[in-house]
């Protein structure tokens, strides 16, 4: 007969199934990652704060992407590379700190998704209706934006995890590396009808939402770009949407691979660093993708290195 532990608050992560030869070269890999995302987000952030010639809606709400893929690094990765350098046995972890990562796991996901939308709307207007642009997209405008993106997500997010939180858990085993909704609800013994229909509900509006503004939006913009004889407008459009697309891309393909390899258990260590990468991939490609496309921020990292290398040494 099973033996079971209820309500137990020092729950167990399961390690990376990684050879005792590579363990150093996947911590390695995994470190500069880190601090490759920390410091070009943070970076990027800062020059939009202070560069004047930044303070233009596209960019503020794209310090929105940056601090979402600070915010979606910063719990998981470092946990997860002192837990590599750990013996198996070793790898405990407090219920309290299981859930606090679990939400920031999920508010990550979610934000990728709805502040990429509002971007998408910023965008749709610049090539849809550039004449009222900044009539439209006015300071007021962007904090709206701001605080709908991270609303929304931690509406959705809060009410998965107090589904999750209201159970009462039997086991003590997290079948991952790290924490998320779907390995702290498998801990319960209860029935988790609710938690399924939820989730579900959760993914499918979710999704369906962010594909369909950007179908929506994205085919609108094309039509212009189509009957448009206007080549500076068509160039701008291509330029600046290409980079979003190319970052929304990336976001969902990652996560689709995930949710498929759920549905496989055979592949699970395959899964868990998909599911890692899901995290570090985004984060690393969304600053270079808009740094290097960005004639802006390229023009404001110039005069910035222009203006260091002119200094007075002393």
């Amino acid at each position: 007969m099973e033996n079971y532990t209820y309500n137990s608050f020092t729950l167990q992560l399961e390690a990376l199934n990684i050879s005792k030869d590579s363990v150093y070269l996947v911590f390695l890999f995994f470190f500069l990652a880190y601090i490759f995302i920390m410091f070009m987000n943070a970076g990027i952030a800062c020059l939009v704060f202070t560069d004047k010639s930044l303070h233009q809606p596209m960019y503020l709400l794209f310090c929105n992407l940056t601090f979402n893929d600070i915010l979606g690094n910063s719990i998981m990765v470092p946990r997860l590379l002192s837990d590599m350098l750990r013996p198996p046995s070793e790898l405990f972890i407090s219920y309290y700190e299981c859930v606090v990562q679990a939400f920031t796991t999920h508010m990550f996901g979610t934000s990728s998704h709805t502040v990429l939308m509002i971007m998408t709307f910023d965008r749709y207007v610049a090539i849809c209706n550039p004449l009222r642009y900044a009539a439209i997209m006015t300071n007021k405008m962007v904090i709206k934006l701001t605080v709908s993106a991270w609303g929304v997500a931690f509406v959705l997010v809060g009410i998965l995890l107090g589904l999750t939180i209201r159970l009462n858990r039997c086991r003590t085993v997290i079948m991952n590396p790290y924490c998320d909704n779907a390995s702290l609800f498998k801990l319960s013994c209860d029935h988790v009808y609710i938690n399924n229909i939820y989730g579900l509900t959760f993914t499918v509006v979710l999704l369906t939402a962010s594909i369909g503004s950007m179908v929506l939006t994205y085919t609108k913009i094309t039509v212009i770009c189509l009957t448009s004889k206007n080549k500076t407008l068509n160039s701008k459009a291509l330029k600046t949407c290409s980079t979003h697309l190319v970052a929304y891309l990336i976001m969902l393909i990652s996560g689709f691979i995930v949710i498929t390899l759920h549905r496989f258990p055979q592949y699970s260590d395959y899964r868990k660093y998909c599911a890692i990468l899901f995290h570090i991939i985004p984060g690393s490609l969304n600053p270079i993708i808009y740094g290097v496309q960005s004639a802006e921020i390229c023009k404001s990292l110039s005069k910035l290195s222009r203006s260091k290398s002119v200094l007075p040494s002393f």
